[in-house]
């Protein structure tokens, strides 16, 4: 069998993968213009910008950095996970 089953659809609030990260990303509020481009390319859907700025969920990302890679302005770094 390749792949695998959901048997609880929906579940993805309740599963914090937040803990598979090595690397997260960190928003410099000085620089985010609030545009939202991070925010359409995350595929953990972990970022919501508010008031204008963006805000990673922490419990939810996996620390891919798309983020990092797409923000116009340079406003996302990364820093080693403390673990």
């Amino acid at each position: 069998m390749v792949g695998g089953i959901i048997k609880d659809v929906g579940n993805i609030s309740s599963n914090k993968t937040g803990s598979w990260r090595t690397f997260r990303p960190v928003v410099d509020k000085n620089k985010c213009i609030g545009c939202g481009t991070c925010k359409m390319f995350c595929p953990d859907v972990a970022i919501e910008i508010v008031d204008g700025k963006a805000i990673i969920d922490y419990d939810h990302c996996k620390g891919c950095l798309i983020c990092k890679s797409v923000c116009p302005v340079g406003a996302i770094s990364s820093e080693e996970e403390a673990k």
